[in-house]
């Protein structure tokens, strides 16, 4: 009987188990790392189509995006420029951490090499490549990437137009879709997704257009006629409870009242919907090389811009300013396995969220100097709660908080606004005066810095269609 026993018992150990998988296979299921689409669009505020902000706007590739994944419906920038907000962004630090709060305080002066997200993919062992604009004027840590395209040669704004003292005037040259560097940036990026390497990718592709100057080929114009163009929501008294310090940024007699002079007020904007346009179709472009791809089934889609834009609401022109149309921007992600298709997130975030979350996606560890909260719990379950505000920064002491329904506005010389978004989602009337929502500006208040650093001086950054 001792010996039965011991012979089955050995039977047992010697006979694999049915679950069981040789050591082979079991590496052979291993996951490979994900590789990441960083998409950048300079100067797109919240007009697509499937955000309907503007009823005239048509962005099919970018809703064939938010099909494949999530859409966050209230994203808002770090800060409403170019040069600060991709600074926040790329490093993970807020503009008030490193000093860098306006276009013109340079970014790499104020960033530390090798902290910024590519940064992290590179270390990781990804080929890490760039293109077109990621951070402010083409620039980049060169340390930071496995290549990155040389755009010498290759015109932003389109070969033989002018910025036209800041907004595309009638186009006077014919255009083609290549006669813009977008073009080329979506080529360079699409060969490099379809190289064969051992390595995972992170691409990241920067779009200028619709930067200023709004000038596309016009085929695109053809898709808007003039006379059918509408003027965003306003109140022409909408500045008269303003305090001093935002109708500074708003800036009524400056850009509001060279339009109302010259009529082109409608012009404007049919340029900047055609000029989305433009950019939708170089959009779908790199979708369509995602379609093809093998790697279509473990690629992260990341698009975002990289701050809003106002066209006259509040008598306010371009970014620059703490109101909801210039820091509120497109922000969708796809993620294979974690985000659902078609899904939408109405949770305010802010890009400040970017960094950690792609990290959190390509289960890289975050580095400890990020300041924004990964979403990856909403990226799987949008109706996690989140208490995380929304905070945007615009110059030294001038800081915007949204939660839920408000909006809570406060400058550097103490003024400030209130706004409830549940029954006034344009903005027009400051609460912050009466006593009823006292309780909720002092909560709103408690989420700002206690802390900021103060601004440095600044360089002239409004002379090239990149820098602005």
């Amino acid at each position: 009987m001792r010996n039965l026993i011991l012979f089955c018992t050995l039977s047992c150990l010697l006979i694999p188990h049915a679950n069981a998988q040789p050591a082979s296979d079991k590496s052979n299921t291993k996951a490979k790392p994900p590789n990441v689409l960083f998409i950048a669009v300079d100067d797109l505020n919240h007009w697509v189509t499937h955000l309907k902000r503007n009823p005239q706007a048509r962005t099919p590739n970018i809703d064939r995006l938010a099909k494949m994944g999530m859409t966050f419906s209230r994203a808002y920038c770090a800060a409403p420029a170019c040069e600060p907000s991709r600074a926040a962004l790329l490093s993970g630090k807020r503009p008030w951490t490193t000093g860098c709060y306006l276009n013109g305080d340079p970014w790499k002066k104020h960033l530390t090499e090798g902290e910024q997200l590519p940064a992290q993919f590179l270390k990781a062992g990804y080929f890490v490549g760039g293109a077109g604009k990621i951070f402010h004027g083409d620039q980049y840590f060169s340390s930071e990437w496995s290549e990155y395209m040389n755009s010498k040669g290759l015109s932003a704004s389109g070969k033989g137009v002018n910025k036209d003292g800041g907004f595309h005037a009638p186009l006077t040259v014919d255009l083609k879709d290549e006669d813009i560097m977008d073009w080329q940036t979506v080529n360079w990026c699409i060969d490099r997704m379809n190289q064969k390497r051992d390595q995972p990718f992170f691409i990241a592709c920067g779009l200028h257009k619709p930067h200023l100057p709004f000038a596309v080929p016009k085929k695109y114009y053809d898709a808007f006629p003039l006379e059918e163009i509408q003027l965003p929501p306003h109140r022409e008294d909408d500045l008269t409870d303003i305090p001093p310090a935002g109708i500074k940024m708003a800036g009524p007699n400056k850009d509001h009242a060279e339009f109302l002079k010259s009529g082109r007020w409608k012009a404007a904007i049919q340029s900047y919907l055609a000029t989305c346009a433009y950019t939708d179709m170089n959009i779908g472009r790199l979708l369509d090389a995602i379609d093809k791809s093998p790697q279509r089934d473990n690629t992260i889609i990341v698009l975002w811009g990289d701050h809003g834009w106002s066209f006259g609401e509040k008598q306010h022109w371009r970014k620059f300013a703490l109101w909801e149309e210039p820091t509120r921007a497109p922000l969708l992600v796809v993620a294979p396995g974690v985000t659902q298709a078609g899904t939408e997130c109405d949770q305010p975030v802010d890009f400040m969220s970017i960094y950690g979350t792609v990290c959190d996606l390509a289960h890289l560890p975050i580095p400890s100097h990020v300041e924004g909260k990964s979403l990856e719990p909403l990226l799987k379950n949008p109706k996690t709660a989140w208490s995380e505000p929304a905070m945007t920064t615009h110059g030294w002491r001038n800081h915007a908080v949204r939660v839920d329904q408000w909006r809570y506005i406060r400058y550097a010389d103490g003024s400030e606004e209130l706004y409830d978004h549940s029954n006034d989602e344009y903005e027009w009337n400051n609460l912050a005066k009466n006593e009823a929502f006292a309780k909720i500006k002092t909560e709103l208040a408690q989420r700002l810095p206690a802390v900021e650093k103060p601004a440095g001086k600044r360089q002239n950054s409004e002379s090239s269609p990149l820098n602005n």
